[in-house]
C-alpha cells in the first residue's frame, strides 16, 4: 500500500464539529474520511470544501444524478481513483444505477443517457478538456438547463475537477480512515481486500485512459 504524500490527520486532534462531519463522512460518503482528513491539516480549507460540496453537490438548484454522473465523468478523465471508486447514495436513492457509469466517456455514443443528462456531461467534457465552445453549443445547454442550472452545474464540475486533479497526487486510498464501513463505495470496492482485488483486474476502468477532443462542436 502506497504511503499518502500528506498525512491523515487523527480524529483526536480534530474538535467536535469536524468529527462530526467525519463521522458523516464514514456514513454517507462522496467525500469519504481520507480526502477529509487530508484537509483537516487547515481548517478553514477542510470546511470551504465541506460546506461547498454540501450546498452545490448534494443540495442545490439542479437534479443530483446529473452532478453525480458529472462527478464521476471528471474521475474517469483526471483518472482519480479515489473519487471514481465512490458512489453518491443520494444519486442511487434517486435512480442511478451503476450501468449509468458504464459509458461516461463514449456518453454521446450511448443509449443509457437521456439529452439532459448528455448536455451536462457535454458541459463537464467541455470543462475538463478546455474545449473550444459555440453557439450550437450553448443553444444546447441553454435548450436543457436554466441559468442557475449552468452556474450550479458549471461550479460544482470546476470544484470536484480541482479537487480531483489535486487528490490523484496524494496516494489516498479507501479504507485507511474510519475503516470498516463501505458507505458510497462502488462494486468490487467495499473493503480493503476487494478493493485491491479490482484494481488487479485488467478491466480496471483506471487503466483506460481517456482521450480529449478537440472541441465541444
Amino acid at each position: 500500500m502506497s504511503k499518502p504524500r500528506i498525512s491523515y490527520v487523527p480524529l483526536e486532534q480534530m474538535d467536535d464539529k469536524m468529527r462530526a462531519e467525519m463521522e458523516r463522512c464514514a456514513r454517507e460518503g462522496t467525500p469519504r474520511p481520507e480526502s477529509s482528513a487530508v484537509r483537516a491539516h487547515v481548517k478553514d480549507c477542510f470546511w470551504f470544501f465541506a460546506d461547498s460540496w454540501h450546498k452545490v453537490f448534494r443540495n442545490g438548484v439542479l437534479d443530483h444524478p446529473i452532478k453525480e454522473l458529472c462527478r464521476v465523468y471528471v474521475s474517469r478523465s483526471v483518472i482519480c481513483e479515489f473519487c471514481g471508486n465512490q458512489r453518491s447514495i443520494k444519486g442511487a436513492e434517486a435512480g442511478l444505477k451503476e450501468t449509468h457509469y458504464d459509458d461516461l466517456i463514449n456518453f454521446e455514443k450511448s443509449v443509457k443517457y437521456n439529452e439532459r443528462q448528455k448536455a451536462a456531461l457535454a458541459y463537464a467534457e467541455a470543462i475538463v478538456w478546455r474545449l473550444d465552445t459555440d453557439d450550437a453549443f450553448w443553444q444546447r445547454m441553454h435548450m436543457h438547463f436554466n441559468e442557475p442550472e449552468l452556474v450550479e452545474l458549471g461550479c460544482a464540475i470546476g470544484l470536484t475537477l480541482g479537487q480531483q486533479s489535486w487528490l490523484r497526487l496524494l496516494n489516498i486510498d479507501h479504507h485507511q480512515v474510519m475503516a470498516g464501513t463501505n458507505a458510497s463505495m462502488a462494486p468490487g470496492t467495499e473493503n480493503a481486500e476487494a478493493l485491491a482485488k479490482t484494481k488487479a483486474s485488467p478491466d480496471y476502468w483506471a487503466k483506460k485512459k481517456a482521450e480529449p477532443k478537440k472541441s465541444a462542436a
